[in-house]
């Protein structure tokens, strides 16, 4: 399997995940100019910007160890952009969760930064 093909795999079961964990999925792969974020979606009246990480082996680290600081300010800026450009109002309570998964475990990482 390629790395895009594992990669949308990947997404798909965490979006299952999450389902089955109450989330209510708004889009996948939102793409704009300020980056991208894998999952947006709601639990309960909070809107949730999810990175998904994946790691076969903890040969490289753990995936949850992957959203380093550079990654984090990318997520926001694309939320930023996610809410202004879809008139969400200021008080919309948002949260930025990371999907850290292995090919045994699947671990959300609620308010992880």
């Amino acid at each position: 399997m390629n790395k895009r093909t594992v990669g949308s795999d990947t997404e798909e079961r965490a979006v299952r995940f999450l389902q089955e964990n109450g989330y209510s999925l708004v889009m996948q792969n939102y793409r704009c100019k300020a980056g991208e974020i894998d999952i947006i979606a709601f639990e309960g009246a909070e809107l949730v910007f999810a990175e998904v990480k994946f790691r076969r082996t903890e040969k490289f680290g753990r995936p949850e160890e992957a959203v380093d600081a550079r990654k984090q300010m990318r997520i926001r800026k694309a939320a930023q952009w996610y809410l202004m450009t879809q008139n969400l109002s200021p008080e919309t309570p948002v949260r930025f969760d990371v999907i850290a998964m292995d090919p045994w475990e699947i671990r959300i990482y609620r308010n992880a930064f």
